[in-house]
């Protein structure tokens, strides 16, 4: 199968991205062009991921219908302290960061980043509906952030850095950004063992959020490299694909997809 090259990988997720937000659809997938076309099952569908990823508490507090496209809880984990800056990494409609604004307060602050001009649209839409002042939405790329060099206390991130082909450029981008003793606090897709090669290539695949995945290991050793320590593994070998899924049988048979929390720090 051709290897797909990264602006063609990125252009891709940018105009499935886009559609979601167009549609307010609470799926990775965006609905079909026609039937049977969509990557997704209906059971896949019907289920928001919010209501498995996030406590009902914090998603009456913000009290907005937010897609939900991630496969964790970063901000759960993060332990945000008031006063902080933080930094979401494709913040899409804004849940994460909104749930963020709340716990560092009025004299925090929280951006957004994403590199769908409609997403950032939805999300300012949304951060305006809920009257908060302490939340902005950037446009741009996580290999090459609009944001200032130590200037963040904590990044977050959910499901979203597998989808960069270059994944060392965005951990580099990360350390940059964040101040000295600061931490990112990231939930994303692993593998343990390697997908068949007509996943890795399907661009369909890369949108879903699985052709992008790393083992767990290359992951972890992607961070330590751009000069990370003290790096926590939360959540492992929970399972984000089976039969009526995004990736299906044809990806998971063999290997385990799984959503893992990372947790590290760059040094003081």
């Amino acid at each position: 199968m051709e290897e797909r090259n990264a602006e063609e990988i990125k252009e891709f997720v940018r105009e499935r991205y886009a559609e979601i937000a167009r549609q307010h659809t609470p799926s990775c997938c965006a609905p079909p062009i026609e039937e049977g076309t969509s990557c997704c099952s209906p059971s896949a569908v019907e289920t928001s991921p919010a209501h498995r990823l996030y406590s009902s508490e914090e998603l009456e507090s913000i009290a907005a219908n937010i897609p939900s496209l991630g496969c964790g809880n970063p901000v759960a984990l993060s332990e945000l302290r008031d006063k902080e800056v933080v930094l979401d990494l494709g913040s899409g409609g804004g849940l994460d960061c909104f749930l963020a604004a709340q716990r560092v307060g009025p004299k925090g602050k929280v951006i957004g980043l994403d590199m769908t001009s409609d997403m950032i649209r939805l999300a300012r839409a949304n951060a305006q509906n809920l009257s908060l002042d302490n939340v902005e939405f950037r446009l741009g790329e996580m290999e090459h952030m609009p944001v200032e060099s130590d200037s963040v206390d904590v990044v977050i991130s959910n499901c979203v850095i597998n989808l960069s082909p270059d994944k060392d450029a965005v951990f580099r981008e990360i350390f940059r950004v964040l101040k000295p003793g600061a931490k990112l606090c990231v939930s994303d897709i692993v593998t343990h063992g390697e997908l068949p090669a007509q996943i890795r290539d399907s661009l369909e695949q890369w949108a879903c959020c699985v052709a992008g995945a790393l083992d767990e290991q290359d992951y972890l050793e992607k961070i330590r490299a751009a000069g990370f320590i003290e790096l926590k593994v939360d959540g492992v070998d929970s399972p984000v694909c089976g039969e009526d899924t995004c990736c299906g049988s044809e990806s998971s048979e063999g290997n385990k997809i799984a959503s893992i929390t990372i947790q590290a720090r760059k040094p003081k």
